[in-house]
C-alpha cells in the first residue's frame, strides 16, 4: 500500500470557499407592495406574474381551522388560548 497524501488546511479552505450561503434575493410585488422571494408566489396576495394562483382566504381558514383542531385534541380550548395569546406583552428589544 502505498502512503496517501495530507490535506492541509489551506487545500480544505480552497474547497470550502464555494460553500459561503447567500440572502435570498427579494423583489416587492406590483399587486400589493409586499417584499416576496423572487420567481415565487406572493404569500401576501397569492399571485405571480399578475396571475391569482393561491387563494390567501382560504389558505388562512384552513391554517386557523388546523389550530383548532390541535388544541381540542391537546383538551385546551382554542378561544381563551387566542384571547391569552393576544394578550401577551411583546418584549422589547433593547439597542
Amino acid at each position: 500500500m502505498s502512503v496517501r497524501m495530507r490535506h492541509t488546511k489551506g487545500h480544505t479552505g480552497n474547497r470550502r470557499s464555494h460553500h459561503a450561503l447567500t440572502q435570498r434575493r427579494l423583489s416587492k410585488c406590483p399587486e400589493c407592495g409586499a417584499p416576496h422571494i423572487r420567481h415565487q408566489v406572493c404569500m401576501a396576495c397569492g399571485k405571480y406574474r399578475g396571475r391569482q394562483v393561491i387563494d390567501v382566504v382560504a389558505r388562512d381558514a384552513r391554517i386557523a381551522n388546523r389550530k383548532e383542531a390541535k388544541l381540542k385534541l391537546r383538551g385546551q380550548d382554542p378561544d381563551t388560548v387566542a384571547s391569552t395569546e393576544s394578550e401577551a406583552p411583546q418584549e422589547e428589544k433593547g439597542e
